[in-house]
């Protein structure tokens, strides 16, 4: 499957990201980072989808084309990225939840602070997001037709170095194992269970 070929569900395309590069181009600079760890959400099939519910102002992207981009505000503090997979009306998608900066460092490292060590620059969602210099205004992309964010192709990435296990800090459907992140990795995030978790039937 191609990497590009995003028309598929989340939990196939979310380990096929990894070792893919975002890239933001800016009148300040450009940003690139390499993916390193995702987290799949399956639209009404899955809890802790926000699409779950169906359709509303806020999810409408995730019911378009794949290869958009999802951008929504997180606790009401930051910014989270995600690509829109599957095919249209699924509303599936992939979370970018952390990634190695490989281009203009000095600029992320400007929007994140400047005692932010590299690997923890894009290390979490909203964090990959400020390093980027994504918000609500890039929400609807699409990533694949060259515009000021767009997703390319990275070095192939090993399957031996790509890991699977529960998804961080949801309370529901949060065993399921649809995240996936690059072992031993040092800008992936650490794992963390939501305290309202409860064991969960599922994928």
């Amino acid at each position: 499957m191609n990497l590009m070929d995003l028309a598929h569900p989340a939990e196939e395309v979310a380990p096929r990201l990894l070792g893919a590069v975002l890239t933001h181009h800016t009148p300040e600079g450009t940003v690139s980072i390499i993916i390193t760890e995702t987290e799949a959400y399956s639209g009404s099939a899955d809890p802790a989808s926000h699409a779950y519910r169906g359709r509303t102002p806020r999810n409408a992207v995730m019911f378009g084309s794949a290869g958009h981009l999802y951008v929504y505000r997180s606790h009401g503090l930051h910014w989270c990225s995600n690509i829109v997979t599957g095919a249209d009306g699924v509303a599936t998608a992939v979370l970018i939840r952390a990634g190695r900066v490989i281009e203009g460092e000095d600029l992320a490292r400007e929007r994140r602070g400047s005692k932010v060590e590299s690997p923890r620059l894009a290390r979490g969602p909203g964090n990959f997001c400020q390093a980027l210099g994504i918000t609500a205004e890039h929400n609807g992309t699409d990533l694949l037709t060259g515009a000021p964010v767009a997703l390319s192709e990275g070095e192939p990435v090993p399957a031996a170095l790509i890991r699977a296990g529960p998804r961080v800090g949801v309370s529901k459907a949060h065993d399921w194992q649809h995240r996936f992140y690059l072992a031993g990795d040092p800008t992936v995030s650490a794992y963390r269970l939501s305290p309202r978790a409860k064991p969960s039937a599922g994928a």
